[in-house]
C-alpha cells in the first residue's frame, strides 16, 4: 500500500513515502542486517556539541522483552504493536554530566528518531513512532538506569494485510488519506 504525501513542492522520495501504519505483517522478520541499518541511522544523527544523548532499547518479536514492552504501551496500542517486527525504545538522561535540565535532549532524540524512519523507509519497510505508554513501567521493563527517560517506542515492520482488518476502526485508520496542515498555517513569518 502506497500513501505518497501530497506536497506543495517536491520532495525527497523517502520522505514522500514513509508514513506511520498500525498494521504490520506478523510472519515477517526483521533482519539483523536491517535493524543494525536502523540503529546506525539513529546513531549519526546531528547532535549538539555532539553529546549524541539518545540510547536504544531493542525487543524483537519472539523474545521475552518484546511482550512485556508492548504490556507497558497503553490502551489501542496493545492492539496493533503485537505484529511489529521489533521495538526500540528511544531513551534520553534528564539532566546533563553536571546536574543541569538537558533541554536539548528531546531535539536530538528526534533527530535520531527521524533518521532512522527514513532508513527504514529506504529498506521498503515501515515504522511508527509510538508515544502511548507507561514510562515507569516501560524503564522497569527494559531495565534503564535512574538517569535515563523513555520518550517514544519507534515499532519495525513489514506493512501488513490491510484488508485482514475490515471493518474494524483500525482499517478505517489505516486507508484514511495521509493529511497535514497547510504551510500557511505553520510558516508564520517569511511565508514564500
Amino acid at each position: 500500500m502506497k500513501k505518497t504525501a501530497v506536497t506543495a513542492a517536491p520532495l525527497n522520495d523517502l520522505i514522500a513515502e514513509r508514513w506511520s501504519p498500525r498494521v504490520f505483517d506478523a510472519s515477517y522478520a526483521l533482519s539483523d542486517k536491517d535493524l543494525l541499518s536502523i540503529l546506525e541511522a539513529g546513531r549519526w544523527a546531528p547532535s549538539a556539541n555532539n553529546v549524541q544523548p539518545w540510547r536504544f532499547s531493542v525487543a524483537r518479536r519472539g523474545d521475552g522483552l518484546f511482550d512485556s514492552v508492548v504490556g507497558a504501551t497503553s490502551g489501542f496500542n496493545q492492539a496493533w504493536l503485537p505484529s511489529a517486527s521489533a521495538l526500540i525504545l528511544v531513551s534520553i538522561p534528564e539532566l546533563t554530566a553536571d546536574g543541569q535540565p538537558y533541554k536539548i535532549a528531546m531535539l536530538d532524540a528526534g533527530l535520531a528518531i527521524q533518521n532512522m524512519l527514513i532508513q527504514t523507509t529506504s529498506l521498503g519497510l515501515y515504522s511508527h513512532v509510538v508515544a502511548g505508554m507507561d514510562r515507569d513501567a516501560m524503564s522497569q521493563v527494559v531495565g534503564l538506569p535512574e538517569n535515563l527517560h523513555p520518550i517514544v517506542l519507534v515499532a519495525v515492520g513489514k506493512h501488513g494485510d490491510v484488508e485482514a482488518i475490515a471493518g474494524t476502526p483500525l482499517h478505517e485508520r489505516e486507508t484514511a488519506e495521509r493529511t497535514r496542515l497547510a504551510l500557511d498555517e505553520i510558516v508564520l513569518v517569511g511565508k514564500p
